[in-house]
């Protein structure tokens, strides 16, 4: 985040010379990106925040398959793929002549050993079931056949997440300081806390070279200091910036705006390991008391969608559950009452800090006040977050976050999630979802598992957000969607 003293700096830099001038200055190889969240290490096989993939996927680490802004899926470090007639059987061709950045080759059996890491025993990535049901075979040098326990028609869109990349052995124990992958870009510096730099790897032999030399990534996390960095030149291009600056730049020759869609589900989770959060009333009347159109209008000034389970519009198999549990503040109170809660019902709510949650909190708080709950919010920096709320500290009642795997319902079938949520009939289902190859009954089971989740009230689910970029006018190549978070710097390049 940047300080008082660097937004003062920065605007008055701003005064003395355009933006335009330093854009510029950094010539037509250089570019600079803003993050609102700076990632916790840099291998995003061994934790799940999605900052680390928005830095190396496909830029530092590569995958067998891309995933494209589209949504579809190409071939990457898989120069091509079969599949069996049963969906279970994967034949992967690599691509020869390519080396890691370290000088290692990539071959089957570094596929192998990634794979097969990724779903052992001692595996951290958040994606560790999907592996651990993978028997993975080097046929030869340039041949991979993954047999795998489970019906996946989406295995190559997975295949192209950030938990599928591949790691070159003798590299994985430093990974998350000095990644070594396949990628067109190597790590040059992190200064911690402000900024990292990658620098283009001469060595790349893959799919796309790109016409950048250097990408540096301010982590900036205050709205205000994003927009103040965007006016001074100091970035020149903020994927997923904050929503309220948006309208400062509208209107402003010298920038883009892209309002891109996604498959996030910004939820109020619920830690079910806490009483009386175990009691659906309970669940059901913090989901009453919940209005979604003022919470957008407030966490997201109204860049949006409503959601009713973890499910978006525009994914497969959505259905539309906003009307299972719809604001209701007298049925909340009800529900409470039911539930034989003494009121007012203390609770906490932690809130990492992306706008749409400190916002956000502060909105769904006062909603539920009117119901008779208290909410104690507390603050909390990322770090703090992942280790305590996310990653089995599990000390929180309320908090909020967006989710934005395109497919995690099966997250719902981990007891030990951090929700805590654990119900067998939904694990069946998704069983069943795992297990249908039928896209329309496929289609007709995920409508069966949103509908479930929502009558669980499995979480407060609040809406699908949408993702403004701010860009200089002159900077191509930004996804106009994000089926992934992602940031392809071989795409990008300047008018």
């Amino acid at each position: 985040m940047l300080n008082r003293r660097h937004v003062i700096a920065s605007t008055g830099l701003a005064a003395a010379l355009p933006h335009w001038a330093l854009a510029q200055s950094r010539g037509k190889t250089a570019m600079v990106l803003g993050m609102t969240l700076e990632p916790p290490g840099l291998d995003p096989t061994a934790n799940a925040a999605s900052a680390i993939g928005e830095i190396v996927l496909y830029n530092v680490m590569e995958t067998l398959t891309k995933i494209n802004p589209d949504g579809s899926v190409s071939p990457l470090l898989a120069e091509s793929w079969e599949v069996s007639p049963d969906l279970k059987t994967y034949t992967f061709k690599l691509r020869k002549g390519i080396t890691f950045q370290n000088g290692e080759p990539f071959n089957a059996q570094t596929v192998k050993f990634s794979f097969e890491r990724a779903g052992g025993e001692k595996s951290t990535n958040k994606d560790k079931r999907t592996y651990a049901n993978f028997s993975v075979q080097a046929v030869d040098e340039h041949t991979v056949v993954i047999l795998n326990k489970e019906i996946d028609p989406d295995l190559p869109f997975v295949l192209g997440q950030a938990t599928a990349v591949i790691v070159e052995p003798k590299s994985v124990a430093t990974n998350a300081t000095q990644p070594v992958g396949t990628g067109p870009f190597k790590l040059e510096n992190w200064a911690k806390g402000s900024s990292l730099v990658l620098g283009r790897w001469p060595g790349y032999k893959g799919v796309q070279k790109p016409t950048l030399q250097k990408v540096t990534f301010r982590f900036i996390s205050d709205a205000a200091a994003q927009g103040a960095s965007l006016m001074a030149g100091d970035v020149d291009a903020f994927p997923r910036v904050a929503t309220r600056i948006v309208p400062q730049f509208r209107n402003n020759p010298q920038f883009q705006v892209i309002l891109g869609g996604s498959r996030a589900k910004t939820i109020l989770a619920i830690n079910e390991r806490h009483k009386p959060l175990d009691d659906v009333r309970v669940r059901r009347a913090i989901l009453a008391a919940i209005d979604r159109k003022a919470v957008i209008d407030g966490a997201a000034d109204g860049f949006g969608t409503p959601i009713g389970s973890h499910y978006v519009p525009g994914a497969p198999g959505y259905v539309d559950t906003t009307g299972i549990n719809p604001y209701d503040p007298e049925k909340a109170k009800k529900l409470l009452a039911e539930a034989g809660v003494k009121l007012p019902l203390e609770l906490s709510m932690t809130l990492p800090p992306p706008p749409y949650a400190r916002q956000g909190g502060e909105v769904i708080a006062a909603q539920l006040a009117k119901v008779g709950i208290n909410v104690k919010i507390q603050n909390v920096e990322w770090a703090q977050w992942l280790s305590g709320t996310y990653g089995g500290g599990f000390n929180y009642d309320l908090t909020i976050v967006s989710h934005v795997e395109p497919f995690d319902l099966g997250n719902y079938t981990k007891p030990e999630y951090y929700w805590g949520y654990n119900n067998k009939e939904f694990n069946a289902l998704f069983d069943r979802i795992k297990a249908t190859g039928n896209e329309a009954e496929r289609n007709k089971l995920l409508g069966d598992a949103q509908k479930l989740l929502a009558n669980d009230a499995a979480n407060g689910f609040l809406f699908q957000p949408v993702f403004p970029q701010i860009a200089r006018k002159n900077v191509k190549g930004l996804w106009p969607q994000m089926p992934i978070f992602c940031n392809d710097l071989s795409s990008l390049s300047w008018a």
